[in-house]
């Protein structure tokens, strides 16, 4: 301006305006450290569903994987030639739970089924009061297992969100602070389609969200089965195209990440692929395929076994976390049949076993501790349960 003062009102005016600059540039970054536009978990709920994630997956810990429905438990006492009684379902499970207290060295969570949640020790205890006095996080699966889509080839979704939020209620006032939901999925020529993969990422999405509102970690269970003769590449292929629908799904549904577990196949060739893989080479795929999908957020993956035998799930789930492929989340095991079978073939439905099948669950469970810090170095004399195939085809819960 000619008198002069121009270039300080100028000065004035670009002041002005980097302050309301700054001041919007600040409200946006506060607003992207929040999940969504209209935040459903205050601070503390975030917090609490976080450190309950973190306990789970401490470094050596995994998931037992005990909730089995009353049909699964039939076919496992069968094995063995014993009656398929709740107070034998009970047995088998107090076995289990009243092991050492170190078992919670490598044991983070339980999976409970609701039948067994409100059992009692055989010293009268309730079983969720067993696992905590051990320091061990109490789960509850929560699906009412599977449902046909139809128009497809044999494909499913998994029902249960009646009432979801009310039984979740209910089940975090009786101990529990995380649950668990499974989806499946096939390989075939027509599978997995893009209706069951969308279907299943939005149910378990909704699930996830249901869960946390109830101060529940949720387990996100997408299971792609290993029926087929698919080979490893048509895994990792697949598994990737599940996840990344499942986590697109989750941010959708606005799910605290943070607050959540993963329980995913391996990726593994089909039962019935000529070619067999090893160890590293399921590593590899596996740990590659979680790395473009899976965001750093997730505090924790713990993989279900998917019938392999008990050795062959802990060797995989060792190479997996020696693979030289940064790993953002702690890597570890959610197994039910892999923890289990030693300890039922000991057992035999027989009191005078208890303490060979403690024994063997325990010594099981140390193996899949140090498999999932990379750790655990096979002597190559694991017994004949622990080799043994658990592979059923089209399994069910």
């Amino acid at each position: 301006m000619l008198n002069g003062r121009g270039p300080l009102l100028d000065k004035k005016r670009w002041s002005a305006d980097f302050c309301t600059l700054r001041t919007v540039a600040c409200s946006n970054s506060h607003e992207e450290t929040m999940t969504h536009q209209y935040p459903s978990l205050s601070p503390d709920q975030k917090k609490e569903l976080a450190t309950i994630a973190q306990r789970i997956v401490a470094p050596g810990k995994g998931i037992l994987a005990a909730d089995e429905s009353t049909g699964t438990m039939a076919k496992r006492l069968q094995k063995i030639n014993v009656e398929n009684t709740e107070e034998n379902r009970r047995y088998f499970r107090d076995l289990l739970f009243s092991v050492d207290p170190s078992i919670s060295e490598n044991v983070g969570g339980v999976i409970f089924f609701h039948e067994t949640l409100y059992q009692k020790s055989d010293k009268g205890v309730p079983f969720p009061q067993v696992i905590k006095e051990k320091g061990i996080v109490v789960g509850i699966k929560v699906d009412k297992g599977t449902a046909g889509l139809n128009g497809t080839d044999g494909e499913t979704t998994t029902q249960g969100l009646d009432g979801l939020s009310e039984r979740c209620a209910q089940y975090k006032k009786d101990g529990c602070d995380f649950a668990k939901w499974r989806c499946v999925l096939k390989i075939s020529d027509s599978c997995p389609s893009a209706l069951a993969i969308a279907e299943n990422a939005n149910v378990l999405a909704r699930y996830a969200s249901i869960c946390q509102q109830n101060g529940l970690v949720p387990i996100v269970e997408p299971e792609i089965l290993p029926d087929g003769d698919h080979d490893l590449q048509r895994c990792q292929y697949a598994t990737e195209k599940v996840l990344a629908a499942v986590y697109k799904a989750l941010s959708d549904h606005h799910v605290y990440l943070e607050g959540t577990l993963l329980k995913p196949n391996m990726v593994t060739a089909g039962h019935s692929c000529p070619k067999k893989y090893t160890p590293q080479e399921v590593a590899m795929a596996t740990v590659s395929a979680l790395r473009r999908t899976v965001p750093a957020a997730v505090p924790g993956i713990c993989f279900l076994s998917g019938g392999q035998s008990e050795e062959e799930a802990s060797l995989n789930l060792n190479a997996i976390n020696q693979t030289p492929l940064h790993r953002p989340w702690k890597l570890s095991f959610s197994y039910g049949r892999a923890l289990q079978a030693s300890a039922l073939a000991a057992w035999k439905g027989k009191p005078e076993n208890r303490k060979a099948a403690q024994e063997a669950f325990v010594t099981r469970a140390k193996i899949n501790s140090l498999a999932s810090k990379g750790e655990y170095k096979p002597t190559g004399q694991a017994d004949k349960a622990a080799t043994q195939s658990l592979y059923t085809a089209s399994y069910v819960y």
